[in-house]
């Protein structure tokens, strides 16, 4: 349960006060309670218990091209894991004054499903109207946002935010279907100042936004597998170094694996068979390092070792998680 409260303040004693009325003074009789700063999408709410279910992003109708998407939706679970979700709620959707059944089905409808009694099944079975493609629209938006949410890790009384829900398609390899309009507003870019006069060699076009969105998505290095390389087929083959300075680019702007501080270089494996006389680690096997522990490291590997973990695991950390990220795909 959450609750938006408007407070009262004494400067002077140091004291907050909030009124929650009597309906929601059992919030504070639990001991602790967690205090925020109310986001953009609850600057309209009225002060006082907030809904559950409550979703703003539902609300928007130029998302509705994306939440219809059969790739979101497939991503999501698919139609099947909707039919499974609405059987839970074991209440017919067709709103009449009626009796109904006490046995449910569920009723596909464009652009998704609904949960109907057998009587109001068979009755409604076949059509197709606004009002139940209304009904399906709003099934299918609500479970999208729950199950987005879910799978980001929140809990189910968060209120979904349109960049957290566009980072859920980026993470899914869905950022083409982000429209112009969403991902304006995901990166919360401001319109360019008009002017009224302007020399043609003046003007800089600038890059559309999800243009800039999908730059931002792309992998840093897509790792191609050869089986059948012709060094493969040979006895005594001539090694090659992997080299992708895009990749240790990337490497260079992550947290130093000893400190958590900016990292200022992007340390090549030593020891362990690797970067011996006159060689170099291939480029994947480099961890990132800020300048005073990539020194410390190279005037005494055994030390350092000792003190912050063997090279081989700060590796296997590090490109477990470049590739549970998706820089390497």
């Amino acid at each position: 349960m959450r609750a938006l409260l408007t407070p009262e303040i004494a400067p002077i004693a140091g004291v907050v006060l909030f009124r929650p009325g009597s309906e929601l003074m059992w919030l504070f009789r639990q001991g602790r309670v967690v205090i925020e700063t109310p986001g953009e999408q609850l600057a309209d709410m009225p002060s006082g218990a907030l809904p559950q279910s409550h979703q703003p992003l539902a609300e928007d109708a130029s998302l509705l091209p994306v939440f219809e998407n059969p790739r979101v939706i497939q991503r999501a679970g698919g139609l099947s894991v909707l039919d499974a979700w609405l059987m839970k709620k074991r209440e017919c959707q067709w709103p009449h004054n009626e009796w109904h059944a006490d046995d449910f089905t569920i009723m596909r409808h464009e652009p998704g499903s609904m949960l109907l009694c057998w009587g109001c099944d068979n009755q409604l079975r076949d059509q197709s109207t606004e009002r139940l493609a209304g009904i399906a629209r709003k099934n299918l938006v609500s479970w999208l946002l729950k199950t987005v949410s879910g799978q980001l890790g929140f809990s189910e009384d968060h209120v979904l935010t349109l960049p957290e829900f566009c980072w859920w398609l980026v993470k899914n390899g869905l950022a083409d279907v982000i429209p112009e309009s969403m991902a304006i507003k995901a990166l919360r870019l401001q319109p360019e100042p008009m002017q009224s006069v302007m020399r043609e060699s003046d003007i800089t076009p600038s890059l559309p936004a999800v243009e800039l969105l999908q730059e931002k998505a792309k992998k840093i290095v897509a790792v191609k597998v050869d089986p059948e390389t012709p060094e493969s087929f040979m006895l005594k083959p001539k090694r090659r170094r992997w080299e992708n300075e895009k990749y240790t680019r990337w490497v260079k702007t992550q947290p130093c694996v000893c400190c958590s501080k900016p990292a200022d270089d992007p340390h090549h494996l030593i020891g362990h068979g690797q970067g011996g006389m006159g060689t170099k680690a291939h480029d994947l096997f480099v961890i990132p390092l800020c300048r005073e522990h990539h020194e410390e490291l190279h005037a005494g590997p055994v030390a350092f070792e000792a003190k912050y973990g063997d090279q081989l695991t700060l590796l296997f950390r590090f490109l477990d998680r470049a590739l549970a990220i998706g820089v390497l795909a």
